[in-house]
């Protein structure tokens, strides 16, 4: 299912990484950047979260709560933050339900991996309706930051 810029963000609950159910409406009165990927500690991800690390002051100045999503099990993604000093939540799809609903899941990934996230972004506002959508097909790219942060910061 492709979801629609205009259209109400599906209500999703994930654990995050200190085993904490976090649901979509936690973030009521913010904005958030939701950031599928497909796979903890694989180099692409890796830059995609740390360069997110590394900029979270323009997203907390701007009140937009980012979120990782991705299908790999809380465990790996605790080890993963810890490792590479995440300063946001990274929740755990490890049943694939989030990943299907907003349309980011690949039925085959490399390796014959069955159902891995794929690279995405959705901006949902302070109301709940999607802003902005973007899922790639090519796990070696990366969303538009330049265009989610234009967004972002005229939804503050």
């Amino acid at each position: 299912m492709k979801l629609e810029i205009g259209q109400r963000a599906p209500s999703f609950s994930l654990y995050d990484t200190q085993k904490t159910k976090v649901t979509i409406d936690d973030f009521s009165g913010k904005n958030i950047l939701i950031l599928f990927f497909p796979l903890a500690f694989t180099g692409v991800c890796t830059k995609e979260l740390c360069s997110i690390r590394d900029t979270i002051t323009l997203y907390n100045d701007i009140n937009a709560q980012v979120l990782g999503i991705s299908v790999d099990s809380l465990y790996t993604l605790n080890k993963f933050k810890e490792e590479q000093q995440l300063n946001f939540p990274l929740l755990s799809d490890f049943n694939k339900k989030v990943s299907t609903l907003y349309g980011s899941l690949y039925p085959l990934f490399g390796f014959e991996m069955e159902g891995v996230s794929k690279r995405a972004a959705f901006i949902v506002d302070k109301n709940g309706t999607i802003q902005y959508s973007e899922v790639l097909e090519n796990a070696g790219e990366l969303p538009n930051f330049g265009e989610i942060n234009k967004i972002l910061e005229l939804l503050k």
